[in-house]
């Protein structure tokens, strides 16, 4: 059942229009009572914002509004303002006071009174309500007409077009910066290419309601993506309802049907009670389709029907159903490629193109890998309570890898992600050494390469020894000997080679000999170093 919302009201209180005293006050029009003397709208509450100055005024009229709506709650809020002409005074202060409200839209509807207060102010007001720091409509009172024979007056609601003054401008930049930042995770990113992006997503994320489509391989940070787009908008109060995420490659048939649209009790076989579905589920929220090319195409129409409209029809129901949702759709497939297949709807296409934004892999920006590491680390110690950090030489190592040539990045930041999970997982005393970076490099090459551990020392260990003295060796020493190998052939010296194979014996030596060790055991099968590196 849905109940009617309280009316709220704000206003700044008129030093002049307001003004009066003794029983006189009462035969002028003053516009702040005046709000409160109308029939057709009756407010709970009314937050009067004044300087401490015109207490006494402020206290008059409080009162005033009192007598003549006792339903009415009146708060009074003391705001220095110093020069009420100077706009970056008047606009800290209303910005402060609107970030600090505790607004309540489900509950409350708010109207912002902006006949009183100077024109700094008022245009002040306006630009808070454009950027929805007050989630309000604007109002203005009026004096009664000539010949209105007791009116109290008249309240409009009104759209002001007002240009903005570059002062003001500067903290609206700031807020952009604040929400470039959030949408990158607080990572100082170095690509150009992807800042730029970011900064445009961050525009239309703010100004627009539409459909959002985000491209890019595997793991380039779509979701993440989505969800960080979502918690923007509810910060600046644009949305009220969840973020929904579903990976449509998961769905198939009446599940995909049911998962989206829900569905009646009885709609199909197993469908024991009534579902409502994500559309639903997303209603003043955000949906994430993400791998949207992999729905069928019948719910691709539906889809369609869903987006223009809002209106669409649960499985095995006669009966429409409504939701307001923002979708934002992500996909690593050519959605233009499966249209011409007839694999995707052209007007599905049509209708969620109107924002793509392509998300440049991890490899077009080895710029980043950098700022990232310490990102992983951060996100390691949330989720484990365990804070884990290179030394230098380990993190310097890792940096000329992932950055070069060699490191393919396939899986993009889940890649990454795994790699700084292994490592802070395998480092003693939270520091990620030389030893385990090399580690993670060589498992790095041989994922890369599609070629498992033992296959490719199997292989090492033929090219070195040879088929004859290979079989002449026990199971044991071969499987030994080919990892050996392996560790050999990845580092670029006898003595690295022997740090990482010794990495935990040689902890409990007073004196360590590593390139020592390992001539002496290459020494067993007669082979030498630039055997091996040959």
């Amino acid at each position: 059942m849905m109940t009617s919302k309280d009316n709220v009201a704000f206003g700044l209180l008129g030093t002049t229009l307001d003004a009066g005293s003794g029983t006189s006050r009462w035969s002028r029009w003053r516009p702040t009572v005046g709000l409160f003397q109308s029939e057709h709208m009756l407010f709970k509450r009314f937050e009067l914002i004044y300087q401490p100055k015109f207490e006494k005024l402020a206290k008059t009229v409080m009162e005033d509004i009192q007598y003549v709506s006792p339903e009415t709650e009146v708060r009074g809020h003391i705001i220095e303002f110093g020069n009420p002409w100077d706009f970056e005074s008047v606009f800290e202060g209303l910005h402060s006071f609107a970030r600090s409200y505790d607004f309540d839209p489900d509950k409350e509807d708010y109207l912002l009174h902006i006949t009183t207060g100077t024109h700094v102010a008022q245009i002040c007001m306006f630009l808070l309500t454009e950027s929805r720091h007050f989630p309000a409509r604007l109002g203005q009172t009026a004096p009664p007409r000539r010949g209105d024979q007791g009116s109290t007056g008249r309240c409009t609601i009104i759209d002001l077009d007002l240009s903005k003054y570059d002062r003001l401008a500067t903290r609206f930049n700031e807020e952009q910066r604040e929400g470039v930042s959030f949408l990158k995770g607080g990572i100082e990113t170095r690509n150009g290419r992807f800042n730029r992006l970011i900064e445009r997503i961050e525009k239309v994320a703010i100004a627009s309601k539409a459909p959002m489509l985000l491209t890019g391989p595997t793991g380039a940070g779509k979701t993440q993506l989505a969800r960080r787009i979502f918690e923007l908008k509810r910060t600046r109060r644009q949305v009220e309802g969840r973020f929904v995420e579903v990976n449509c490659a998961t769905l198939r048939g009446d599940n995909a049907m049911a998962t989206l649209f829900g569905h009646t009790k009885g709609a199909f076989t197993g469908a024991q009670r009534e579902r409502p579905g994500l559309l639903r589920a997303a209603n003043d929220g955000l949906l994430f389709l993400d791998e949207i090319g992999e729905l069928g195409l019948d719910e691709q129409a539906m889809l369609l029907r869903a987006i223009e409209s809002g209106i669409f029809m649960p499985m095995g129901s006669d009966k429409e159903v409504e939701s307001d949702f923002q979708l934002i759709a992500g996909t690593n497939r050519d959605l233009s490629e499966r249209v011409r297949k007839g694999m995707f709807r052209e007007d599905l296409l049509a209708r969620i193109n109107l924002w793509t934004f392509a998300l440049p892999g991890l490899k077009e920006r080895i710029e980043d890998i950098e700022p990232n590491l310490q990102y992983e680390l951060d996100r390691y110690t949330d989720n484990t309570g365990t804070r884990v950090t290179f030394n230098k030489e380990g993190r310097e190592r890792f940096v000329r890898f992932a950055t070069s040539h060699e490191a393919q990045w396939r899986g993009n930041f889940r890649d990454l992600n795994a790699a700084i999970t292994r490592m802070a997982t395998l480092a003693d005393g939270g520091r990620i050494n030389i030893e385990l970076v090399e580690e993670e490099i060589e498992r790095l090459r041989r994922a890369w390469q599609g070629v498992e551990p033992e296959e490719e020392g199997a292989q090492l260990l033929l090219d070195i020894l040879g088929a004859e003295k290979a079989a002449e060796l026990d199971r044991f020493d071969r499987i030994q000997l080919a990892d050996v190998l392996l560790v050999c052939q990845a580092s670029p010296t006898l003595s690295e080679a022997g740090r990482r194979l010794f990495a935990q014996s040689r902890q409990r030596k007073k004196s360590v000999n590593d390139a020592d060790r390992i001539r002496k055991y290459l020494s067993r099968f007669d082979l030498k170093w630039h055997d091996i590196k040959k």
